[in-house]
């Protein structure tokens, strides 16, 4: 392992704070799609709408949670923001992430993750 030598203290106590760093917004325009309010096909018609969906599974992969903490999670985020809609339940998410994929692309841990919800 490489032994580094710290200089700037202060700069160095700062960047490890920053570390933890976390801003949480939704763009409006997903939050008045949150509810899908169209029939596919037959059946029973969806509650949640795919832009729900992708954004739950997205908070799911990126803090690497099981799917009832990801239902907990996002019920915690949507509550701190005071967002009017509801978090889908974790088996809701079970069926529909057979058939959605999360654009996620693996990064380097060294680099800062930016996921933003739209």
């Amino acid at each position: 392992m490489a032994k580094y030598n710290i200089r700037n203290w202060s700069y160095y106590n700062k960047a490890l704070v920053k570390r933890g760093s976390l801003t949480l917004w939704f763009d409006e325009k997903s939050v008045k799609e949150w509810h899908k309010t169209r029939k596919d096909g037959r059946g029973r018609p969806k509650i949640y709408a795919d832009v729900a969906i992708l954004c739950m599974l997205t908070i799911k992969m990126v803090f690497r949670l099981p799917l009832r903490a990801t239902q907990g999670m996002a019920e915690s985020i949507i509550d701190l923001l005071k967002l009017s809609i509801e978090a889908a339940n974790y088996t809701t998410l079970c069926r529909r992430q057979r058939q959605l994929k999360v654009p996620l692309q693996r990064k380097d841990s060294n680099e800062p993750l930016h996921a933003v919800f739209d």
